[in-house]
Formats: structure tokens, sequence, C-alpha cells
């Protein structure tokens, strides 16, 4: 028998143990209590943590919901879950809560953080960009973020990956590559563990090179419709990025090749159009050409 403190938390790993008994469990914040628990059952055998507190209903909310959580929770990885319940508990401050962010359920917190990013990115080139000028100089990217839109059938179709976990997984890690060297090497393993591909899911590699590269041209957004090309800019006028010289070589892109290509304005958004592109796979050469001409990439 061992009689201490939550130090025990801290990294005691004895395989045999198999139970632990925590003492007033309710004075314990639940990361705590998560941390405690994990020191039994760490080999092969059944573990037990007994957590002795007063009588449930004569706790405060917090504490009662905290020990709740940790019965609930108690299968192996529900690290995740714990942690949200948690924040759910603690509340997020004013950060995360209606005095700042308005109704952030409905928007998610990814999307409330690139909103936020965006905001502070743009202020930064704009009323503060003398305070951020030696910062700003060091970016040449003007976008964060580009969409495409297209009328291709571009996806991972349930007969190449039958599970919707593991397709879910699979678009999550082909958005957070940040170079054709990941994507390649997933399109590797991908080729390995299912299969030969079909051409939806090609493009849909190709797509997500067109996107990298559309971003480091300062496109917004971008559609491929009808043998079409249409790559919407900054909808500000008074943007940096049209004083910009990736801006000014897609000017001189586009009356080098008047047959194909032409600026249009439509409202505040300036778009270049490019015609007789067929197939995202042309798309992408004819993208990659632009980007190396115009930011000098080798």
């Amino acid at each position: 028998m061992l009689v201490c403190t939550n130090i025990v938390e801290s990294g005691v790993d004895i395989a045999n143990v198999n139970t632990i008994i925590i003492n007033n469990a309710h004075q314990f914040g639940l990361s705590d209590l998560h941390q405690l628990r994990g020191r039994v059952g760490r080999s092969n055998k059944k573990a037990f943590c007994y957590l002795l507190a007063p009588p449930i209903s004569t706790l405060p909310d917090d504490s009662r919901k905290r020990l709740q959580t940790l019965e609930q929770f108690s299968e192996l990885g529900s690290g995740f879950q714990i942690a949200m319940r948690d924040l759910d508990i603690r509340g997020a401050g004013n950060l995360l809560g209606g005095e700042q962010s308005g109704f952030m359920v409905e928007i998610g917190f990814e999307m409330y953080q690139k909103i936020l990013a965006e905001a502070v990115r743009e202020l930064k080139r704009s009323d503060f960009k003398e305070l951020f000028q030696e910062e700003i100089s060091k970016q040449d990217d003007y976008v964060q973020d580009c969409t495409i839109d297209t009328d291709l059938e571009i996806m991972i179709p349930d007969i190449y990956v039958e599970s919707i976990g593991e397709r879910l997984s699979l678009y999550t890690r082909l958005d957070q590559s940040e170079n054709d060297e990941e994507l390649d090497l997933l399109h590797g393993e991908m080729i390995d563990r299912f299969g030969p591909m079909p051409k939806s899911v090609e493009d849909l590699f190709t797509t997500v090179k067109c996107r990298k590269i559309a971003i480091a041209l300062g496109f917004e957004k971008m559609t491929l419709k009808d043998e079409t090309v249409r790559c919407f800019f900054i909808n500000r006028p008074d943007a940096p990025y049209f004083e910009s010289d990736t801006f000014k070589q897609l000017l001189l892109f586009a009356q080098t090749s008047m047959n194909t290509a032409h600026f249009k304005q439509a409202g505040k958004n300036f778009i270049l159009i490019i015609k007789d592109i067929k197939g995202m796979s042309e798309c992408c050469r004819l993208l990659n050409k632009i980007h190396t001409g115009v930011l000098g990439v080798k």
C-alpha cells in the first residue's frame, strides 16, 4: 500500500498495481482525477478506481459533474471527451463566450479560430501596418485559404474506402498536408492500402494541390465549370495584394495569354477567367506554370 498526495499523478508506473483509492475526490479537478485514475491498469490486469466523496446530493454542481464525467467516460482513449466536458463545466471565458463571439456553437471552434486569425491578419496589414511592417515584409501570402467549386466528381467513393470513419480521416489528412511531399506519401499509402485509385480520388489529390497553388497566387475562390476556370481575388480594392509583385505578374500573364485568359470585374469581385481547361489535371499544370513564372519557384 502506498499512501501519498496527488503527486502520484506525475508518473508513478507500477504495472502490477490494479487499485487506487482517492479520498475527497470532489476536491480534485477533472484532469487531476483522470491522471490519477490512469496510474492503475497499466498492464493486462483489470484495474479499479474508487472515488471517496460525501453524498452526491450534497456536493456543488461542478463537483458532481466532474465525478459523473469520470464515471461516464471510463473507456480507453476517452481523454478528449473528458477534456471537452471539463471545458463545458469550467466555461471558456469571454473569448469563446457570448460577449466576445456570439453563438460560437453555430460556427464551431475551428471556424471561429479561422475568422479571428483572418481579422487579426487584416488589421496588421491595414490599420497597424506601420507597427507590423517588418513582419508583413517577410510574408508573401495574402490569403489563408481558397475554396474550389467544380462540376467534376471529386471524392473518395465508398466502394474504394468502405469505412465512413476512415474516409473522414483521409479527408482530414488531405486537408492538413502542408506540401506536395506529404501528399505524395499519402497517395502512395492509399494505393498500398486500398488498391489502384479511381479517377475521382486522383482528381481529389490534384484539387488539393491546386488549392495550395491558388493560395500562393492570392485567390480566395476558384471554380472549374464548363471547361472554364474563374479565379476570384480578395474583394477589397484597397487590399495591399493589388500592389504586390504577384498581382502585377498575373496581369502580365493575362496580357500575354489574351486568347485564353482575361480579367473581369463583377461588383467588388475581381476575377481572372481562363478558358479551354479540360479537367483538374490541366488546371493544376496551368496554375503551377503561372506559379513558377510569378513566384520564381523551381
